[in-house]
C-alpha cells in the first residue's frame, strides 16, 4: 500500500505519482508494459492475484508483465517531502522520501529503535520494551549444545584445564546454580547483590565466567565451586564497568 497523502506537507502531489488502486502516493511502484499505468507493488500484486487485467483500462496483465517505472518517475518520488513515520510519537522531522527509511531507523522517537540496557547487562532492546526488561530474565537456562561447545572451546583456548572446564560447563545449567540463583523469582530478589560479582566476559561468546576464587566475598548461596557460566540469549557487552574483565 502507498504513502498516505496527508503525510506530504504541501499536499500537492502530481497525479502520476498516485496509485489508482489505493489512491495514495506510490510505494515501490511497478508499471504495466503497454499502457504504462503505475501502481504500488503491493497493490498491483494483490489485484493480479484476483484478476489478470489492468485496473485502469482493463487490458490483459499478469505478474510477469510488470516492470520497474522509469527513472524520472522514481526521481520525482524520491524528492517529495514527507513527515516521519513517528510523528504520532513526537517526531516533527520532514525528510525526503528517499531518506525516509534511514531516518526512521535512527529516529529517536521510533518506539522500536534498538537501545542498549543501561543497567549493565549490555542487551540491545527495542525502546518500547526497555521499561519491562529484566537483565537476568534472558539467561539461557538450558544452553543449546552448539553454544555450549563454543563456550567450552573458548575456555580451553585460554589454557583452562579440561577438568575445570568440564565442571564449569556443567555449572552453566540452571539446575546446578546455587540457591541464590535457582529461580527467576529468587534472582529478582537478589538483584542488588549482582553488582558485587566479579565477572569475566568470555571472549567472542554470549557468556560470562564467575569464578569462586574471585568471588569469595559473596555469600555461599550465590556462588559455586570452581565457578559458574552464565550464557545469555542476546549477547552481552559488559556486566559491570567496575568489575567486568575480559578473559
Amino acid at each position: 500500500m502507498g504513502y498516505d497523502i496527508t503525510r506530504f506537507p504541501n499536499g500537492n502531489v502530481d497525479e502520476e505519482l498516485i496509485c489508482p488502486i489505493c489512491t495514495s502516493v506510490l510505494e515501490e511502484p511497478l508499471q504495466a508494459p503497454n499502457c504504462e499505468h503505475a501502481y504500488c507493488s503491493a497493490c498491483i500484486k494483490e489485484w493480479l492475484n484476483r484478476d489478470s487485467i489492468c485496473p485502469v483500462d482493463r487490458q490483459p496483465l499478469t505478474m510477469n508483465d510488470l516492470k520497474p517505472v522509469p527513472r524520472i518517475l522514481r526521481n520525482l518520488l524520491a524528492r517529495l517531502d514527507i513527515n516521519c513515520d513517528n510523528v504520532e510519537f513526537g517526531c516533527q522531522e520532514i525528510v525526503k522520501l528517499e531518506s525516509l527509511q534511514s531516518h526512521h531507523k535512527d529516529c529517536k522517537f521510533n518506539p522500536k529503535r534498538p537501545i542498549e540496557c543501561s543497567k549493565g547487562c549490555g542487551f540491545v532492546i527495542p525502546k518500547d520494551e526497555i521499561q519491562n526488561h529484566n537483565c537476568f530474565k534472558d539467561l539461557r537456562f538450558t544452553p543449546d549444545l552448539s553454544i555450549q561447545l563454543a563456550v567450552k572451546k573458548a575456555l580451553i583456548d585460554t589454557g583452562c584445564p579440561n577438568s575445570t572446564v568440564n565442571e564449569l560447563m556443567e555449572n552453566s545449567h540452571e539446575r546446578k546454580w546455587p540457591p541464590g540463583l535457582s529461580t527467576l523469582e529468587i534472582r529478582q530478589v537478589n538483584r542488588p547483590l549482582f553488582d558485587n560479582y566479579i565477572c569475566r566476559k568470555i571472549t567472542g561468546q554470549q557468556a560470562v565466567l564467575v569464578t569462586s576464587y574471585e568471588n569469595q566475598h559473596m555469600n555461599d548461596d550465590m556462588i559455586l565451586e570452581p565457578g559458574l557460566i552464565m550464557i545469555f540469549a542476546h549477547g552481552i557487552e559488559y556486566l559491570n564497568n567496575s568489575t567486568n574483565n575480559n578473559r
